[in-house]
């Protein structure tokens, strides 16, 4: 194979893994890995790094697993990133480190995705973990929410010596990473609860089932627990919806509701205690990442499939690999369509939703052309369930319980982003519950950030 081309990565046959929870892509074994670091140029100015929101050393890792040093490779890693497995398999690499690649301008870039799955990976296989402080600072943090920002500045205060505490809302630690993303894309026991492990190897203490807010405030933390550092990174798990008539039939969801029962309680199981409805027809609106991990869940469920979105297949802001696989997969793609209505039956609940055909008008203030309803062009799809995939917010309870936090008008927390510092001294802020809903790798270059702002506020 020449350096113009790829190495391909091994995934489960299409029709297979549509009925089934398995992960979808196999990753690289050692003589794949190792071929396709080969094609990295090592270059003497690494676009790749710039592209990579938390500045791993892409091509140092890549020449050691070229010379089958993974040990090497995976402690170069860690040295930037907290969640090597997790990253490799869910980070939109094509529009970051990949798409900086100088190989992508005559042919493939490099696969630094899949080699980062490989050593991470192959380094928990060989029990290898990641190194630790050298020397303990006597000061405690708080990191509130256990997810992708959490995590990453939870390890790096910890790799700096201070003593961490990650107070998380739910009975099981991870955030998005737990309860929004599929099991088919992020296994839960053999990747996302390894990788926490490796945190908690550093030093960092975790409790679960503490409300932020409810069980304790932020203020409580510093003045009665002694915290001289606080990180917020609480994530945005409150839901949009469109506000269109019907929408509050039986048989509508979040895409957030429908996932987290889900992935986090294990709804597809038909033996859970709490189980999901299995829909026979499903519409999901939207054509985010989120959208389609609820369309890929419900075709697992025995559902046929519609993804519902108001621009064309260009302006799909779902990672490529990701709309692939769910075409392979056999999900239907209603693109240029919006939805208006839902409509119920006798007993309330969902039984089709009328949508409008829509075309491209001029550039919004995204740059992205704004959809046009074509008036008269109104459709029915029959369906007994409705996923809402639009986005979520911040939930509110931390900023209203918090004296001195300053709020934008989405109910962000503002923070800057150099270093996560907010309006209220010695507390800071990233990750979804600064931005709104992003990606894994933004929320843990903000975990990074704000790891390094507090270890300098905190040596002052």
């Amino acid at each position: 194979m020449d350096g113009f081309v790829r190495v391909p990565v091994r995934e489960q046959d299409a029709k297979e893994r549509a009925k089934n929870f398995r992960e979808v892509c196999l990753g690289y074994n050692k003589e794949e890995a190792e071929s396709e670091a080969t094609r990295c140029l090592n270059c003497k100015n690494p676009k790749c790094v710039e592209g990579c929101p938390v500045s791993i050393d892409i091509p140092a890792f890549i020449q050691q697993v070229k010379e089958g040093n993974v040990e090497g490779a995976y402690q170069t890693i860690s040295k930037s990133s907290a969640l090597p497995a997790v990253c490799g398999r869910v980070c939109p690499q094509e529009s970051q480190c990949e798409g900086r690649c100088v190989r992508g301008i005559k042919g493939d870039p490099v696969s630094i995705g899949k080699l980062e799955r490989y050593v991470a990976d192959t380094a928990r296989e060989m029990g290898i973990v990641p190194e630790g402080a050298k020397e303990k600072k006597n000061k405690k943090v708080a990191v509130i929410g256990s997810g992708p920002s959490g995590l990453t500045c939870a390890g790096d205060l910890a790799k700096m010596g201070y003593d961490v505490t990650i107070f998380e809302a739910l009975h099981e630690a991870g955030g998005v990473l737990v309860y929004g993303i599929p099991e088919f894309r992020l296994p839960k026991t053999s990747v996302v609860k390894k990788e926490i492990e490796n945190v908690k190897a550093l030093g960092v203490k975790l409790e679960t089932d503490v409300v932020i807010g409810k069980s304790v405030t932020i203020d409580e933390l510093m003045e009665k627990e002694g915290f001289e550092a606080v990180f917020i990174g609480s994530g945005a798990g409150l839901p949009r919806f469109m506000n269109i008539p019907g929408e509050q039939a039986m048989g509508v969801f979040s895409a957030n509701e429908f996932l987290t029962r889900s992935n986090l309680m294990k709804a597809f199981d038909e033996s859970s205690t709490t189980p999901i409805m299995r829909p026979k027809k499903c519409v999901v609106v939207g054509g985010g990442n989120v959208a389609m991990d609820a369309a890929r869940t419900a075709l697992r469920l025995g559902s046929e499939v519609h993804v519902v979105y108001r621009r064309g297949e260009e302006e799909l802001p779902a990672r490529k690999e990701e709309v692939g696989h769910a075409k392979e997969e056999g999900i239907i793609f209603d693109l240029l369509t919006n939805p208006v209505e839902i409509h119920e039956d006798e007993n309330g609940w969902v039984k089709s939703i009328t949508c409008i055909r829509m075309e491209l008008g001029e550039p919004d203030e995204s740059g992205r052309r704004s959809p046009v309803e074509i008036p008269g062009s109104e459709f029915e799809i029959e369906c007994d369930a409705v996923i809402m995939s639009l986005g979520t917010s911040p939930n509110p309870l931390i900023s209203s319980t918090t004296e001195g936090l300053d709020v934008n008008r989405r109910k962000c927390i503002v923070a800057d982003e150099s270093n996560g510092q907010t309006s209220k001294k010695g507390v800071f802020a990233g990750g979804d519950a600064v931005t709104g809903a992003a990606t894994v790798i933004l929320a843990m270059g903000a975990g990074k950030a704000a790891a390094k702002g507090i270890d300098e506020y905190l040596s002052k």
